[in-house]
C-alpha cells in the first residue's frame, strides 16, 4: 500500500513536469490534491478572483486622502455621531466615527486608550488606518452600536450644546459604554472603573499597587540598580497630576488645536548602564500623548506629530521624557513647560488678517526663565503658524529637546 500511494505521488509528480494534462484513474485524485492551493469547493472562479482584487486595487488606489474624502460623502458621515454638527472633519480611529471639532476635544480627554483622535485635513493617514476606519463601517452602524439603547427621554447634543452636554453624552456613550448593544439595563447604568481621565496616564510597564513588591524584589537583583534608584520616576516629585474629578474632565471649552511635531533629542541623561530608552509625554491641560520609544539612544530622532486640543484658559504645554524598563518603574530624565499664548495670539491674529505671504509674525525671546536655547521665532508659512522651539531639559543634569508647534484656530 506504501509502495503503491508512493508511485502514484512520482507518476504524479512526472506528469506535472511533463504534461499539463492530468492523469487519469486513481491517481488522478492525488494529482488534483498535488495541484490544488486549496480545495477546489472553496476556491471562486479565476473571473471572480480577478474582479475582487482589481475593485480593491482601484480603491485602493485613490490614496488615503481621498478613500478619505469618499467615505465623508456617505449620508451618515456628512454629520457628527455624536452632535449632528455639519461636515464633521475629525475622526475617532478606534471608535470608527467621524466628529466636528467640539466633540473631539471631549474624545481626547477620554485618553487615546478609548478614542484616538485624527484630523482628516491635518493628519497624514496611511492606507492601514483608512483600510480599518472603513472595516469600522461608519457613523451609521457605530451609533447602531452604541446608541442601541438611548434612553427616550435622553436627548443627543446638537450642534450648539454647551461642553457640559457634549461631554456628559460622549462619555456616558463611549466610556461608561450605558446605551451599547447587548448590554443589560443594570450593567448599562453602572460605569466601568477605569482610572480618571483628568489624570497623566501612567506609562506602559508602570506597577500597580499589588505589583509593585515584585518590581521592587526584582530591582534589587537588577545590576547597575544602585547607581540608578535616585532617579525612580516619583509621581509626587514629577507629574503634579491634576486632583479634578473625572466628571470634571472634558467639560473645557476648546479654543483650537496645537500640533506638536517632537523632533529630537541631544546629549540626553543616562538611565541603563551606558544609554538610555527615551520616550516622550506631552501634556495640556486634562489631555496628555505619548512618543514612541526609542531603545539605546541619547541622541533620538522622533520626528513624530500629535495633536492636543488648547483650553479656553491656556495652560503650558508640559513636555516630560522618561526612560523605558521593563522590570521596574520608568526613569525620569527631565521636563520643560513651554508657553504657546504666544503662539496662540499669532494664530488668531492672522485669521483676522488678510496677510498672505510668509514673514515672522512673533518671538519668544530666549532667557533663563524658560530655557530656551535660542530665540523661538514664529512665523507664518503656506498659512500655517509655526514656532520652532529649542530648549533644555529640567531638574535634571542634562539634555535638550527639539520640538515643532502649529497653532489651528477652531474656525479651520
Amino acid at each position: 500500500m506504501i509502495r503503491s500511494s508512493i508511485w502514484k505521488l512520482e507518476m504524479s509528480t512526472q506528469y506535472e513536469k511533463s504534461d499539463p494534462t492530468p492523469p487519469s484513474g486513481s491517481g488522478s485524485c492525488l494529482y488534483d490534491l498535488l495541484c490544488s492551493d486549496t480545495p477546489r469547493w472553496d476556491r471562486p472562479s479565476d473571473a471572480d478572483t480577478t474582479s475582487w482584487l482589481l475593485r480593491k486595487e482601484t480603491w485602493r488606489s485613490f490614496g488615503p486622502q481621498a478613500r478619505l474624502e469618499r467615505m465623508l460623502e456617505d449620508t451618515g458621515n456628512r454629520v457628527c455621531a455624536d452632535c449632528g454638527s455639519p461636515d464633521p472633519k475629525w475622526v475617532s480611529l478606534s471608535i470608527g466615527v467621524f466628529i466636528c471639532i467640539k466633540c473631539s476635544g471631549v474624545h481626547r480627554s477620554l485618553g487615546s486608550h478609548i478614542s484616538k483622535v485624527l484630523s482628516v485635513k491635518l493628519d497624514e493617514w496611511t492606507e492601514d488606518q483608512v483600510d480599518g476606519l472603513v472595516n469600522l463601517g461608519g457613523n451609521i452602524v457605530v451609533n447602531n452600536k452604541y446608541e442601541a439603547f438611548l434612553p427616550n427621554n435622553l436627548k443627543k447634543p446638537r450642534p450648539d450644546s454647551s461642553i457640559e452636554e457634549r461631554s456628559d453624552f460622549i462619555k456616558r456613550k463611549y466610556e461608561m459604554q450605558q446605551f451599547l448593544e447587548g448590554e443589560q439595563t443594570s450593567c448599562r447604568l453602572q460605569p466601568h472603573h477605569r482610572a480618571p481621565s483628568s489624570t497623566l496616564p501612567l506609562p506602559p510597564g508602570y506597577p500597580l499597587l499589588n505589583e509593585k513588591k515584585h518590581s521592587e524584589k526584582q530591582s534589587r537583583h537588577r545590576i547597575g540598580h544602585r547607581f540608578r534608584n535616585s532617579w525612580g520616576r516619583k509621581d509626587s516629585d514629577h507629574l503634579k497630576i491634576s486632583k479634578k474629578s473625572n466628571s470634571l474632565a472634558g467639560m473645557v471649552e476648546f479654543v483650537g488645536l496645537i500640533k506638536v511635531n517632537v523632533v529630537k533629542g541631544t546629549n540626553l541623561a543616562v538611565r541603563d548602564m551606558l544609554s538610555s530608552d527615551p520616550y516622550v509625554i506631552l501634556a495640556l491641560g486634562h489631555q496628555s500623548v505619548k512618543t514612541r520609544v526609542i531603545k539605546n539612544n541619547l541622541n533620538p530622532v522622533w520626528n513624530e506629530s500629535l495633536m492636543l486640543s488648547i483650553p479656553e484658559n491656556i495652560p503650558p504645554l508640559r513636555v516630560i521624557v522618561y526612560d523605558k524598563d521593563t522590570f521596574t518603574t520608568d526613569d525620569f530624565m527631565g521636563d520643560a513647560e513651554i508657553d504657546i499664548q504666544p503662539l496662540v495670539a499669532a494664530a488668531k491674529a492672522y485669521e483676522k488678517s488678510e496677510i498672505q505671504e510668509s514673514m515672522q509674525v512673533g518671538k519668544c525671546v530666549a532667557n533663563r526663565d524658560n530655557n530656551f536655547l535660542k530665540d523661538g521665532i514664529i512665523n507664518l508659512a503656506d498659512g500655517k503658524v509655526k514656532q520652532e522651539i529649542s530648549f533644555r531639559l529640567q531638574n535634571v543634569e542634562r539634555g535638550m529637546l527639539e520640538i515643532e508647534l502649529e497653532c489651528v484656530p477652531l474656525t479651520q
